[in-house]
């Protein structure tokens, strides 16, 4: 049985801090592809490995990334359900403007020279 849960607003604003900068943006891509270690992913980037892991604390706290010990190293790997939630976000958006886009094309495509009863 799957139970849905409705993300809380303050869920929802960590997903969309998280996936509002750049540098998180593309360790996410990175991750969905392979785990990788945070040492691995500090190496793709011109910025100390402390700020890269801030970077991955902030994707983690927004549940879109996990980190597991693997020896001595912090392995990092997407989460997809978290993932899918934000994709399901972005489609509500998505849908209510095109709902907001059909509803003005409506209106301008009356005849303005129409009488309404």
């Amino acid at each position: 049985m799957v139970v849905e849960t409705v993300p809380s607003q303050a869920e929802v604003d960590q997903i969309f801090h998280a996936l509002a900068d750049a540098t998180r943006r593309d360790i996410l891509e990175r991750v969905i592809g392979r785990e990788q270690s945070v040492s691995t992913l500090g190496r793709a980037y011109a910025m100390s490995l402390p700020a890269v892991q801030k970077h991955v604390g902030v994707l983690e706290r927004a549940g879109l990334v996990s980190k597991h010990r693997a020896g001595r190293e912090q392995h990092v790997r997407a989460e997809p359900e978290r993932i899918a939630l934000a994709r399901e976000l972005l489609g509500r958006y998505e849908e209510l403007w095109r709902t907001r886009i059909a509803a003005m094309d409506r209106l301008l495509a009356e005849d303005p020279t129409e009488q309404k009863e």
